[in-house]
């Protein structure tokens, strides 16, 4: 299937200022941009700045950007599941995955998360595809923010169904390990039968195994 990408922009106003939140980005547009000190989730700063930069040049890939200027302050990543995880088992080029949303402390609190999600979707081409996300309480902020890990998860559901991801059961072992994990699934209007029953069989792995 060929990616196509559809460029969207939005301003959101901020206690910090005005943030320009668009995408999906070219990859030579991303590593113009530097990023906040802030976004440091998943690695340090430089090091997830390099990794976005690759997944935007990947013909699957998608990020989607809140800027201050040419300074990223926040990010949503889509790309294929992990050739690790059971998601790739099923071997659909129409199954991508929101696989990272971040925004800079400084900036939390403006819905900029949500507005990046919401944003993703004005691509028409969005409706081709299965896209799975999947919430492990072991990457949120609980100490950043304060919340207990029921009321992350609340935050966390409503940011995705921003986008019209919705929570689905699964039997994977990691989401299946703590109960505040989760999967959430957005299926798009032109998402073939078959793609969807593919997609339940590896929801459900383990569902004749006793």
């Amino acid at each position: 299937m060929e990616h196509i990408k559809k460029y969207h922009s939005q301003e959101v106003d901020t206690p910090e200022g005005a943030v320009i939140i668009e995408g999906p980005i070219p990859s030579e547009t991303l590593a113009a941009m530097t990023f906040h000190e802030g976004l440091v989730a998943f690695r340090p700063p430089e090091q997830q700045h390099k990794a976005i930069v690759e997944i935007a040049g990947l013909p699957d890939g998608r990020i989607i950007i809140a800027r201050s200027g040419d300074v990223v302050v926040g990010y949503v990543t889509y790309l294929y599941p992990d050739p690790l995880e059971r998601w790739s088992e099923a071997k659909l080029d129409n199954l991508i995955e929101l696989g990272a949303v971040e925004v800079a402390p400084a900036y939390r609190g403006a819905h900029l998360g949500k507005n990046m999600i919401k944003l993703s979707m004005l691509d028409e081409f969005m409706e081709n595809y299965i896209i799975i996300t999947t919430e492990y309480y072991w990457h949120w902020d609980l100490k950043g923010t304060g919340l207990n890990v029921w009321e992350y998860r609340k935050v966390m559901e409503k940011m995705m169904n921003a986008g019209g991801l919705v929570w689905f059961a699964t039997d994977d072992p990691e989401i299946s390990s703590h109960p505040a994990n989760c999967l959430m699934v957005r299926i798009g209007k032109n998402v073939d039968q078959e793609s969807i029953q593919r997609f339940d069989q590896i929801r459900f792995m383990n569902r004749f195994m006793y």
